[in-house]
């Protein structure tokens, strides 16, 4: 049984529960459909009921939400009329600027045309409800993404996350019949009534456009955090290891177990960033989708602030009680502009980079200093070797967070993609100069190998290469940010190839 998630919408976010304790007025709505008053037996779905209820303990157990600020919809409840009364009465009313509202559901997505004018493709995105019913050639009672924006605006002045575990691809759902969506069994998508004659393929639809695919720059200045189950056009899957009655979304499942900081903390630091949490879920998700001969890919996506990517997805052990060492904290709380709520990140600016990129190396990437012990005001040499061939993005980050582009720059006078095994060592004969250590303490290099031709010019430009003195936390953040993009050339919908290499070293 299939999720299909294309580029989903705003699925979304991981919701970091960065700031005190949930305040009184934190509000969360859980919306879970999996049967339906006017659709055939055959196209309801199991794991919804399994979905909201997880998500539920989730809540109450690790993001501090108070049980009473809680509300569910489960089937006969979730019309659209309750839907939106609930958006409107519990989530909009209910919660003052600054408080958390957080929208999850899982069931049915599906394309509608676009009444308002504002798709390029004539099709609005939509949620199915209890009492969806095919109309005049399309579905009515349905969530539009316009329905979303309107919520959105709303709630400008609160921390909004967004998850959504359905999907959609507009190049499937133009195509489906009804013949061939009532032949798939259990799935995630509705075809759009009376469409032509095709290949009958399991989906368990959506992809909102609102805000965040097509418009991430409004994500990227905002509170939002939205998460989505798979990249467009990608089908994302319910487990169907399971049996029916205990089925749940693979999405899902990951999104829940990797809040735990012994499943998802990277790095080890104690925090489970927003990076690392999405990393978690595409582990997880690709390994899933590796044994199923119909998934191709599997690429969970997150859209938001990039400045949040290093953020703890839960308040760190200590932090509610103060009971943290305030000789070596291991986590400080920050501001971000446009963010409604604080954020709990690394204290470490050297541990901090591995929360903001949240991959872990796999050995691809190495990284070595000549010579390996460094003492002030030594001449060393720093060697990059990659497996796979690609851009060369290489930083040098102190304990103070500062951070030096090395490469790319604009001294090399022959700047090319690494190639496979072929080591590259900065700075060679053609510099004209050497690096000397300096200062004491710990520091890191990191290098990043971008496999697909990404345009890396607006976040590490060859200007900046040895002499800008950066702020570590927002240039990694933002180069991380950018590689979460999706990759859609060739006829591909795949997360951005890219691997990683990390070196400590220590200057005495």
């Amino acid at each position: 049984m299939i999720r299909h998630v294309a580029s989903l919408l705003l699925a979304a976010a991981a919701l970091l529960a960065s700031g005190a304790a949930a305040a009184a007025a934190d509000r969360a709505l859980l919306i879970g459909i999996g049967t339906y008053r006017s659709l055939p037996e055959k196209m309801f779905l199991e794991g919804p009921k399994n979905d909201v209820g997880a998500i539920e303990a989730l809540l109450k157990d690790r993001l501090g939400f108070a049980p009473e600020g809680i509300r569910v919809l489960r089937d006969a409840e979730a019309t659209r009329a309750a839907i939106l009364s609930a958006i409107d009465e519990w989530l909009v009313a209910g919660t003052r600027p600054g408080d958390r509202a957080y929208l999850y559901f899982s069931g049915h997505g599906l394309q509608v045309k676009d009444v308002s004018g504002d798709e390029e493709d004539g099709l609005d995105e939509a949620l199915s409800t209890y009492d969806i019913a095919a109309g005049d050639g399309d579905w009515t009672n349905v969530i539009l993404d316009d329905d979303i924006d309107a919520m959105l605006v709303k709630l400008k002045d609160r921390k909004v996350s967004l998850v959504i575990d359905a999907c959609h691809s507009g190049t499937i759902s133009r195509s489906l019949s009804v013949d061939a969506g009532e032949a798939m069994e259990s799935a995630r998508f509705l075809p759009r009534p009376f469409a032509k004659p095709a290949e009958a393929v399991k989906t368990r639809g959506l992809r909102i456009d609102v805000a965040v695919v097509d418009k991430p720059e409004r994500v990227k200045e905002s509170g939002i955090e939205a998460w989505s189950a798979a990249a467009s056009y990608q089908v994302a899957w319910d487990d169907t290891r399971l049996p029916p009655e205990e089925r749940h979304g693979v999405f899902t499942a990951s999104y829940i177990a990797g809040h735990d900081p012994s499943a998802a903390d990277g790095n080890g630091n104690g925090i489970v960033s927003n990076a690392e949490l999405l990393e978690y879920v595409k582990k997880q998700s690709q390994a899933y989708c590796a044994l199923q001969p119909q998934c191709q890919a599997l690429d969970p996506q997150l859209e938001v602030n990039y400045a949040l990517l290093g953020a703890s997805v839960v308040t760190p052990d200590g932090a509610a009680a103060g009971t943290q060492s305030q000789q070596t904290p291991a986590y400080e709380t920050v501001k971000v502009e446009e963010a409604q709520q604080a954020a709990y990140v690394a204290a470490d600016p050297v541990a901090a980079v591995g929360d903001i990129l949240g991959r872990p190396e796999t050995g691809d990437v190495r990284i070595t200093l000549a010579p390996d012990y460094l003492k002030n005001g030594d001449v060393f040499r720093i060697t990059v070797t990659s497996g796979t061939g690609g851009q060369l993005l290489l930083f040098d980050v102190d304990k103070e967070g500062k951070a030096t582009q090395i490469f790319p720059n604009e001294v090399a006078k022959k700047v090319t993609a690494l190639s496979p095994g072929v080591p590259l060592t900065i700075p060679d004969d053609y510099y004209g100069f050497d690096f000397e250590a300096e200062g004491s303490g710990e520091s890191i290099l990191v290098a990043i190998v971008v496999a697909d031709d990404v345009d890396l010019g607006k976040v590490a430009p060859a200007s900046y290469g040895l002499t800008e003195s950066l702020d570590a936390r927002s240039t990694i953040a933002d180069i991380a940010g950018t590689l979460q993009q999706t990759w859609t050339r060739e006829a591909e919908n795949r997360g951005v190839k890219w691997s990683l290499g990390l070196l400590k070293y220590t200057i005495y």
